[in-house]
C-alpha cells in the first residue's frame, strides 16, 4: 500500500469522528435535545477509543494490518450512510458507538502498518506524516462539515466522504503486506506504565490537555451562537481554522523544548499559556476570542507534541503498551469533556462554563509544575 494512499485514507477516516462536532447545534435543534446531550455524539465515540486501542493491540497483533484497514474502513463508509439516514436521536448514537469500536482498529492498522514496513529516520518521518493527516483530516473534517450544511445538507457531505471511503477501502490490496511475526504483549504489560510516578503524572496531565480542548471545541457553536450571535454553520465552521493555525504554531515545539531544557518546566508553561486563554475567554469580544482560541489550539498541540515523547523517554514499558496508555489517557479525558461541560454551559452558563475547564486545566499545571518543582531528572 503506497504511503499517499495511506495518508488520504486518514484524513477521511478522521472526518468520521470529528464531521458531527460543527453540527452539535443542529442535531440539538433538529432531535429536539438538549446542548450537553447533543455533545453525547462525541462522548460515545471517544469512550471505546480510550479503551479499545489496548484490546485491539493484542487481539490484531498477529492480523494482517491491511486486511483488518479495508474491514473496519467499509464498516466507516456504511455507518455514515446509516448516520445521515438515521430518523432518531438513539440511532446516531448506535451509529456512534459503532464507529468508536471500528475508528481505533483501523487506527492501530495504519500505525501497525507504518511500524512493520519502515524503519529507522524513515519511519520517524512517515509517523510525523501520519500524525499531520491525522491533523489536517481533523480540521477538514469540521470546517467541510459546516460548509455541506450551510451550502447544501449536513447530510451530502456523509454521503460524500462515505463514498469515497467506500471507493479506498477497495482500492487496499492486503496481499501485498505480510503478517507481523511478533508476539502479542499480556494484558498486564499494559499496566507496567503505571508503576511510574512520572508516568502517571504525565498522562494525567493528558487527561487534562485533552478534556479541555474536547470540550471547548465540542461546545463551540453553541458559545458562538449564545455569546456572539453567530448561527450560521458556515462562519462556525471557519472559527475552526484556529484548529490549524494553532497546528502550524506548534511545530515549533522541538525548538523551544531545547530552549527550556527541561521538560517539565516546558508542560508548565504551556499549561500556563493554556490556563490564560481561558481566562482571556471570558471577555466578551468576539477578536479576543479568536485570538485567544488559536493560541489555545496551539498550547493543546504544542502540549501533545511535547508529553507524547516525553512519556517514551521516561517509561520502561515496550512503546507499544507506552503509548497504548497514552492514547487511553489522551481519549479518557475527551469522553468526559465532551460531556460533562456541556452540562455546566446549559446549567450556569458560559462563564461558569470556562472556569470548570480553568479547574481541570490547573490540574495539569499543577501536575507538572510539582514535578519540575521536585528536581526530577527525567528531562
Amino acid at each position: 500500500m503506497p504511503l499517499i494512499q495511506l495518508l488520504i485514507s486518514c484524513v477521511f477516516i478522521f472526518f468520521v469522528l470529528y464531521a458531527p462536532q460543527p453540527l452539535l447545534a443542529i442535531f440539538a435543534q433538529s432531535f429536539s435535545v438538549s446542548p450537553a446531550t447533543s455533545g453525547v455524539l462525541m462522548s460515545i465515540t471517544m469512550v471505546p477509543l480510550a479503551i479499545a486501542p489496548i484490546f485491539y493491540g493484542l487481539l490484531f497483533a498477529r492480523k494482517n494490518p491491511l486486511d483488518i484497514l479495508k474491514k473496519a474502513m467499509l464498516i466507516l463508509a456504511l455507518t455514515s450512510v446509516l448516520f445521515a439516514l438515521a430518523p432518531s436521536f438513539e440511532l446516531l448514537l448506535a451509529l456512534r458507538f459503532v464507529q468508536g469500536l471500528t475508528l481505533p482498529a483501523a487506527l492501530t492498522a495504519m500505525t501497525g502498518f507504518i511500524g512493520q514496513q519502515y524503519s529507522g529516520m524513515q519511519l520517524q518521518q512517515n509517523m510525523t506524516r501520519y500524525i499531520g493527516s491525522t491533523i489536517l483530516g481533523g480540521y477538514l473534517g469540521r470546517v467541510l462539515a459546516a460548509n455541506f450544511a450551510s451550502w447544501f445538507s449536513w447530510q451530502s457531505f456523509y454521503y460524500l466522504f462515505a463514498f469515497s471511503l467506500f471507493v479506498l477501502a477497495l482500492c487496499i490490496k492486503p496481499q501485498r503486506c505480510q503478517r507481523p511475526e511478533q508476539a502479542p504483549a499480556s494484558p498486564k504489560a499494559y499496566l507496567k506504565p503505571l508503576h511510574n510516578r512520572l508516568i502517571v503524572r504525565l498522562f494525567g496531565c493528558v487527561f487534562c490537555m485533552f478534556f479541555c480542548f474536547a470540550a471547548l471545541m465540542n461546545y463551540l457553536p453553541f458559545i458562538l451562537q449564545d455569546m456572539f450571535d453567530i448561527t450560521d454553520s458556515k462562519t462556525i465552521g471557519w472559527v475552526y481554522s484556529g484548529y490549524l493555525i494553532g497546528a502550524v504554531i506548534s511545530m515549533a515545539t522541538p525548538r523551544l523544548n531545547q530552549y527550556f531544557n527541561n521538560s517539565w518546566r516546558w508542560l508548565s508553561t504551556l499549561f500556563a499559556m493554556y490556563c490564560m486563554t481561558l481566562v482571556a475567554m471570558q471577555m466578551p469580544f468576539l477578536s479576543v476570542f479568536l485570538v485567544t482560541f488559536t493560541l489555545f489550539c496551539a498550547c493543546m498541540f504544542m502540549i501533545h507534541a511535547s508529553a507524547a515523547p516525553l512519556a517514551n523517554k521516561i517509561s520502561d514499558a515496550p512503546p507499544t503498551v507506552t503509548n497504548g496508555a497514552y492514547v487511553s489517557f489522551y481519549y479518557s479525558g475527551g469522553a468526559l469533556g465532551s460531556f460533562l461541560p456541556g452540562l455546566v454551559l446549559q446549567n450556569y452558563g458560559y462563564h461558569a462554563f470556562l472556569f470548570s475547564l480553568l479547574l481541570v486545566c490547573a490540574t495539569g499545571l499543577l501536575l507538572t509544575y510539582m514535578t519540575y518543582r521536585q528536581g526530577t531528572s527525567m528531562t
